[in-house]
């Protein structure tokens, strides 16, 4: 393992901790899309099945499992214990549109034609845009919390990060998975107007805001 992947890791797994953190802490779900957690929970779901069939090591076992959990928990904060605080009318994103193409995708384009496989390649396509609907409720309420925005930071980084470990394995490794690096790259695109307004909004003490 690199330590681009390791930081990767390390950067999804804080952005995780401060969303439930925000909600825990706040007793509040305000301005957090449940469609999106829903949508990571399944992106998890589908993509560590192999907990069932394989063993790579304990770290990556580990962080598989504290993924999974943490998914369903935000769930439940969202559309269980705090569900009065839940605004799901700015929370109004199609996610049909997400996951009806993305499933037609991953059935035709994939390495290989297995229950699986296409499975994974799902999760994968599904988490390139599964942060749609949290910047769309964004544009529409005009702005966010700040945790909210290092939440959203944090998620970023960590896609940032991983497409330099595609590189680096690539280059040191040999070792390369179009559809994961192509994936990669869509995700980190729909992130760069958010970094652009993190860094000279959010770091200056200013409220983020999204066009409408």
């Amino acid at each position: 393992m690199n330590i681009f992947r390791l930081t990767g890791d390390l950067s999804h797994l804080a952005a995780i901790v401060i969303l439930l953190l925000k909600i825990w802490k706040t007793r509040s779900c305000a301005g957090i899309s449940g469609k999106s957690q829903l949508l990571f929970a399944l992106v998890f779901t589908t993509r560590y099945l192999d907990l069932f069939t394989s063993f790579i090591s304990l770290y990556n076992t580990s962080m598989k499992v504290i993924y999974i959990a943490c998914s369903y928990a935000t769930v439940y904060l969202i559309y269980m214990k705090f569900k009065a605080t839940y605004d799901g009318n700015h929370d109004t994103f199609r996610v049909e549109f997400l996951v009806v193409p993305v499933g037609g995708l991953s059935f035709l384009v994939n390495h290989d034609f297995s229950p699986l496989e296409i499975l994974w390649t799902f999760s994968i396509y599904l988490e390139s845009v599964a942060i749609l609907p949290q910047l769309f409720m964004i544009s529409k309420t005009g702005e966010a919390e700040t945790i909210t925005t290092h939440y959203l930071f944090f998620l970023g980084l960590y896609r940032a990060l991983y497409l330099v470990n595609w590189i680096w394995r690539f280059y040191f490794e040999g070792f390369f998975d179009l559809i994961a690096v192509v994936a990669g790259v869509v995700q980190t695109i729909l992130y760069c107007d958010f970094f652009y307004l993190y860094i000279t909004k959010v770091l200056k003490g200013k409220k983020l805001s999204l066009p409408a």
